[in-house]
């Protein structure tokens, strides 16, 4: 009883923070939680790899700071949209930085962890940082795009629980059901379907097609983002990716699933949606 307190308080708390961010017109509000989350999911994700390739507490303060770097570049470009890409030209500072870095890193396996350094950027920093667009266009499909992903989960583990049979991707996952998966994708398009008719105003939506066709691939690469994770943590044999959030584990197990929506969702928005 005590640990399901503990883990529906912590989600609460996580769950308001990332409504405030987006319904409150604060950008810097937004900036500063996101800002935060990527620099704990990049610490997180390089601390993952410290069980096989060893990396300093440096390379990690680099890899944070060069995440950072590009989140605030990109915070500063949606903002001002003047600026040509030219001002991204920073950023290549911190490939050369952490590059000349690991020369100095007395390791049997220097290239791994640079490796992971990179993986982190990729992984990481940039689905993140790509939020800044989708942010600066419309801040309430933000919010659509975390309320699918909550929509899924839940629907996933209800009905996987009651009636999965059929493993999904038992390699990876074993506790993943085919029936979970359609479970998921199911309540996501009758809240497609909900979100439509009842609160479009108030997200300044779009229309009934676009809307199912966002809670299908909400659905979907949620999935292939949490399955991802799931593979990360296999093949460096831990359980969680971290545990700063009581019952919840690390901040990769809460925002693995946003790490795969975030760019198929710009890229969506952008080629169906007129972002």
């Amino acid at each position: 009883m005590k640990k399901l307190i503990t883990r529906t308080v912590t989600g609460g708390v996580y769950v308001a923070l990332i409504i405030a961010s987006l319904t409150i017109s604060s950008p810097i509000l937004f900036a500063s939680l996101f800002a935060l989350l990527l620099a704990l999911g990049l610490w997180e994700f390089q601390t993952l790899t410290d069980s096989r390739y060893s990396t300093s507490t440096v390379s990690k303060l680099i890899d944070i700071i060069g995440g950072l770097l590009l989140f605030f570049l990109f915070y500063w470009k949606t903002s001002h949209p003047e600026c040509g890409f030219d001002i991204f030209t920073p950023y290549l500072m911190y490939f050369i930085i952490r590059s000349i870095y690991q020369l100095y890193i007395k390791s049997p396996h220097a290239l791994e962890a640079w490796a992971f350094s990179i993986m982190g950027q990729l992984y990481v920093a940039l689905p993140l940082s790509l939020l800044n667009i989708l942010y600066t266009s419309n801040p309430y499909m933000l919010l659509a795009l975390f309320l699918f992903i909550w929509i899924n989960d839940t629907g996933a583990f209800c009905v996987g629980t009651l009636f999965g049979k059929h493993r999904l991707f038992e390699r990876i996952s074993p506790k993943k059901s085919w029936e979970g998966f359609w479970g998921g994708l199911a309540l996501c398009v009758i809240a497609s379907i909900l979100f439509f008719h009842f609160f479009n105003p108030f997200f300044n939506g779009p229309d009934l097609s676009t809307w199912i066709s966002l809670g299908v691939i909400v659905s979907v690469f949620s999935t292939y983002g949490d399955l991802c994770e799931s593979m990360i943590k296999r093949s460096l044999g831990v359980k969680d990716s971290g545990n700063i959030l009581p019952g919840h584990g690390g901040i990769l197990d809460r925002i693995d699933s946003l790490l795969f929506v975030s760019p198929i969702a710009l890229l969506f928005f952008m080629a169906f949606a007129n972002l």
